[in-house]
């Protein structure tokens, strides 16, 4: 196929830089990337692009689509998400125009499930504060305080599916009980089912926030759950940062009232709050649960493959319905 015939091929979001690659080698790849809610234009663009021309969009599943962005390419035929999607996709608009629509359905429970254990291990063994208290010669004046056995301890999980399914394999390994929280009783969940929140939240020693983020779970660990989990008790969130009610983390953190966080996520990433960066006792990182190089090349291959098919007039593998 001569490079005048190939698909234009529109990127509206950042993608893995090996990927960007792929697609570039395959097809007439433009990029626009904005903000979820602005409108792709030529003008706004990284490299010039005919909106007419646009017969297949690239994006992500954070960023997604919008009414937006399909009214800007009157053209388009296939939206391909690299990663799952979180709400994100405006489903009904593209039905509406008969644009396909694929994500790349992949493993991200088992590598979310390792950071969320890793934040479980950094902050009640204090490991963040260890590593700053060795770096800043502070151990020739005396040894660092004591933390806190997983050992014995209750891992309560809010969400039991496949994340935290994963995370309570992983807890059970480090002779933790496991207790959980969800819309619905789980049979062959592990552990045992709370009905309430913060019945959970006062027997659990870390409380992991492993649930989607719907109407019903936003803001839902609040003032009142995180009193309940109490000055001994820690919090781990790997969901989303809307989850967790941010200022009332802030104000528990700061008063005592739990002993610490391991955070992943954020409630306006990539902004994370100043009082948050200043207290020894949380623990911080960039929302990284699914920054592997494993997932990264899978993706890759699902969102070619998923593009090769369709401009082959082939099914695709990955539709998003």
């Amino acid at each position: 196929m001569g490079a005048d015939a190939r698909p234009q091929v529109l990127v509206i979001a950042p993608v893995h830089a090996p990927a960007l690659a792929a697609l570039e080698a395959e097809f007439d790849v433009q990029r626009c990337v904005v903000p979820r809610g602005t409108a792709p234009s030529a003008g706004a663009a990284s490299t010039h692009f005919d909106p007419a021309r646009v017969r297949a969009l690239v994006t992500t599943g954070l960023r997604g689509f919008t009414a937006v962005d399909l009214d800007a390419l009157p053209a388009l035929e296939i939206v391909a998400c690299f990663g799952q999607s979180h709400g994100t996709l405006e489903l009904a608009g593209a039905r509406a125009r008969s644009i396909v629509v694929t994500n790349t359905p992949d493993w991200t429970e088992q590598a979310v499930a390792d950071v969320a254990l890793g934040l479980m291990l950094g902050v009640m063994r204090r490991l963040a504060e260890a590593d700053r208290f060795v770096r800043a010669g502070r151990w020739r004046d005396g040894p660092f305080p004591m933390s806190t056995d997983l050992r014995g301890k209750t891992c309560g999980i809010v969400g039991m599916g496949a994340i935290g399914r994963a995370v309570a394999r992983r807890a059970a390994a480090f002779d933790m009980a496991i207790a959980w929280h969800g819309p619905h009783p789980k049979p062959d969940a592990p552990g045992r089912r709370v009905a309430d929140l913060a019945t959970l939240a006062a027997e659990a020693d870390c409380l992991v926030i492993a649930c989607a983020l719907t109407p019903a779970t936003r803001q839902s660990i609040d003032a009142d759950i995180l009193a309940a989990l109490g000055p001994r008790g820690f919090l781990v969130n790997v969901s989303r940062g809307a989850v967790v009610d941010q200022p009332a983390l802030i104000a528990a953190l700061r008063s005592g009232d739990i002993a610490g966080a391991g955070l992943e996520v954020f409630a306006d990433e990539p902004n994370v709050p100043a009082e948050l960066m200043t207290m020894e006792e949380v623990m911080l990182v960039p929302h990284i649960g699914s920054s592997t190089c494993e997932i990264r090349a899978h993706r890759q291959a699902r969102l070619l493959g998923n593009l090769r098919a369709f401009f082959a007039a082939q099914p695709v593998p990955d539709p998003v319905t």
